[in-house]
């Protein structure tokens, strides 16, 4: 179809399934909906390149195609084989997707952390028959039992009484250590629960973690050493995720290698906000892991193992 200018897109926000990218059609004007694995696509309807998927125009006539993807490994879960590019729900909970033998998932119920307020002093997840996700529900207290909650939840000013409606002047800021990065290698995902935030809840906080790069080149240990521990690349680099890349170039440290059997992680780490530009023009910022030290030890992560993995190493952060 001709493209038209000015561009008129729908005034509606875009609605997608989980885990499906937004992309701009062929006239560059309107993000839409990106074709899936197997799907029928189209110019107007581009397959998710984020994926690495393509529009083979070889099968289907007419202009429609049908979205393929690029050459990859297969990921095996729980015996099940997925093909590179496929999207599946191993559960009711997960949507996930195989990308060149690697797993990825994003959780479609919410996992947020409630602390006790005085309005509700006993939050509790409930699970509901025919529902998959659990839902909170606030259970009646005791007059006690609410004023043991909020003392728990304030913290008392001898200065002056404080005012129950300031949540955020007088919240207990709680934050735990981030955990260890999803990936051992490439671009993953580190989170922290805190309550640095306006409503002094419990909140999930994620950001982007690279312990090292796949095709990172080993270098050798010292003399008397068995270990390599935060070595830094030759050349600084442009970080790359979900097909965005940054916007300036970095000289990150990340960590090496053993000879013994042991592995390298990070263990001080700092977050910085990263901004990355994508292909079609749009611009969003990520809080990013940049690696101060690494360390070396025997609780080894198990590889591309999402659902199965035994690591609980957490990293210490953030240092200035």
């Amino acid at each position: 179809q001709a493209c038209t200018y000015p561009c008129q897109c729908p005034s509606q926000p875009l609605q997608c399934p989980a885990g499906t990218s937004h992309v701009l059609d062929a006239c560059g004007c309107c993000k839409v909906c990106a074709r899936q694995l197997g799907e029928l696509c189209s110019l107007q309807k581009p397959c998710d390149h984020h994926k690495g998927l393509y529009c083979d125009f070889s099968k289907i006539h007419r202009g429609s195609g049908i979205c393929l993807a690029h050459e990859g490994a297969t990921c095996d879960l729980l015996g099940k084989i997925y093909h590179n590019g496929e999207s599946f729900q191993p559960t009711c909970k997960l949507q996930c997707i195989c990308m060149d033998g690697a797993i990825g998932c994003i959780p479609l119920c919410s996992d947020d952390l409630r602390l006790p307020s005085p309005e509700c002093p006993n939050p509790r997840r409930v699970k509901f028959r025919n529902k998959c996700c659990e839902e909170w529900i606030c259970e009646e207290g005791s007059e006690e039992n609410r004023f043991e909650t909020a003392m728990a939840v304030f913290r008392e000013d001898p200065a002056r009484k404080p005012e129950l409606n300031n949540v955020q002047e007088n919240c207990l800021v709680q934050t735990t250590e981030w955990s260890a990065c999803s990936k051992s290698c490439g671009m993953g995902i580190s989170a922290r629960v805190t309550t640095n935030n306006p409503q002094c809840r419990l909140e999930k906080e994620t950001r982007l973690c690279m312990v090292r790069p796949c095709d990172f080149p080993t270098e050798k240990t010292k003399k008397g050493k068995k270990c390599v521990r935060t070595p830094k690349p030759r050349q600084s680099l442009h970080f790359e995720f979900s097909g965005c890349t940054s916007t300036r170039s970095y000289r990150p440290k990340f960590c090496g290698s053993c000879t013994d059997g042991r592995c390298c992680t990070p263990y001080v780490t700092s977050t910085v906000e990263v901004e990355f530009r994508c292909p079609e023009g749009d611009f969003f910022q990520r809080k990013m892991m940049f690696i101060k030290m690494c360390s070396c030890h025997y609780d080894c992560p198990r590889d591309n193992d999402i659902f199965l993995a035994t690591y609980h190493r957490r990293m210490i952060g953030d240092h200035v």
